[in-house]
């Protein structure tokens, strides 16, 4: 069975359900998932995930991303973008790049935020966006985020154009909103290309034609996106041991305040992931991926 991830480039139009089901098909796999939901209308990089590399996806949520966003000011709708049903129409005057820039920046940082309606968050086993399509507004809870970096690339009469960097989470239209209410204007997100997830860049991301016509290229190891865990080798027998679920012993204990490992056999090949005790040095299995 073909396992892996893919950089894929998520075009305009399509949901991010689409590109599994556009997958599945290329590769002729049921087990296809993806990490970081994308909005229809916007574009950019989706990790999805092949085979076992399905099993890993819980691993790769706790990056930071990186987008390209577009406000426009002057009006406000229902879903915070331009796909939206608009709700209100107001004159605004742009304010001056030094103002734009000390509000973007106001942002950086650990901060409070709340989630739109139109989001797939479940409050009392139903997701917002289908209460928010029925015609109900419920109170949601600000969650924490933090806002890396904000760099401000381009302004004109109505539009301002930035660069993001920020934790999961991070609610791009939402965030939007909020710089509309710095600057005392309506707004909504007119554009947005998710430039990087993690090790995922879009330099890097290869469209569905791509994929579609040379689809063992654009596979990726397993553990492409878990450089941020520490490694750890094992002897012929540990590895062994570590395949069948059994805790294994390990001598070498320079993994700071890291429990979990990715654990390799001495061939470096990838087998899994594993959590160290470091009062005894054993290393026990978290999930064994089996070698194909």
């Amino acid at each position: 069975m073909t396992s892996g991830l893919i950089n894929v480039l998520k075009p305009p139009g399509m949901t991010s359900h689409d590109v599994v089901s556009f997958i599945r098909r290329t590769y002729h796999l049921k087990r296809v998932g993806h990490a970081g939901t994308l909005d229809p209308a916007a574009s950019g990089v989706l990790p999805v995930a092949l085979g076992s590399a399905t099993r890993l996806l819980e691993y790769m949520t706790d990056t930071d991303k990186s987008y390209r966003v577009e406000l426009t000011i002057g009006y406000e709708t229902d879903t915070g973008d331009d796909t939206g049903t608009i709700l209100s129409n107001t004159i605004c005057i742009m304010p001056v790049k030094s103002e734009i820039e000390k509000v973007l920046s106001s942002f950086i940082g650990t901060i409070e935020q709340i989630p739109p309606m139109y989001s797939a968050i479940k409050i009392q086993g139903k997701k917002l966006y289908e209460l928010a399509r029925a015609g109900i507004t419920v109170e949601r809870q600000p969650r924490t985020i933090t806002i890396q970096n904000i760099t401000l690339l381009h302004i004109d009469d109505t539009r301002i154009l930035f660069d993001v960097t920020c934790s999961k989470g991070t609610y791009i239209r939402s965030l939007c909103s909020d710089i509309g209410k710095k600057i005392n204007c309506p707004v909504v997100m007119s554009f947005l290309v998710r430039t990087r997830v993690g090790d995922f860049s879009l330099e890097n991301s290869f469209t569905l034609q791509e994929i579609e016509g040379n689809s063992s290229l654009a596979l990726l190891p397993l553990d492409y996106a878990l450089g941020y865990i520490p490694k750890a080798i094992l002897t012929s027998e540990s590895a062994r041991a570590f395949q069948v679920g059994k805790s294994v012993a390990h001598s070498i204990l320079t993994f700071s305040n890291q429990t979990l490992l990715r654990i390799y056999d001495q061939g470096n090949s990838f087998i899994g992931i594993g959590q160290i005790d470091t009062n005894t040095a054993m290393i026990t299995p978290i999930k064994v991926i089996k070698l194909e």
